[in-house]
């Protein structure tokens, strides 16, 4: 039988995820020259610098966490791409550049983290409609 996690601890266990990314209140954030969160989009390669296709600046404070759901903030987010490829994973990492959470799919719909067109040409502009991560019960 899967391990069972309350509600609560879903919501806390997100909400980690949301400092470590570095919010306005969080003490990781520099007080001058602070860089933003990043969503990092990429091939089915992506690892480090390698498969990046487009980096997304997040704002300050880079998402909400209702319940079991984090939801980035002001979407819809554009960005230009940086490569050509297809989408397929995507990274959120903090204004350091380490990478806080991975694995994260790219799609039209229906994934974590949805965006107009998986086909990336370098120069084009990249739109993210959407970006979720939903911590399961188990």
């Amino acid at each position: 039988m899967p391990v069972i996690y309350n509600a609560s601890l879903r919501t806390n266990r997100l909400n980690l995820v949301l400092n470590a990314l570095g919010t306005a209140t969080a003490p990781t954030i520099p007080t001058t020259g602070a860089a933003a969160a990043t969503l990092v989009i990429g091939t089915s390669a992506l690892s480090g610098s390698t498969g990046v296709l487009a980096t997304v600046n997040l704002q300050t404070t880079p998402a909400t966490v209702t319940g079991n759901v984090l939801t980035l903030a002001g979407l819809p987010l554009s960005t230009t791409a940086s490569a050509t490829g297809t989408a397929a994973l995507a990274e959120l990492r903090n204004n350091a550049g380490t990478v806080i959470v991975s694995g994260l799919n790219v799609g039209t719909s229906g994934t974590d983290v949805v965006v107009s067109s998986t086909a990336f040409t370098s120069g084009q502009t990249v739109q993210v409609t959407g970006a979720t991560i939903t911590h399961p019960s188990t």
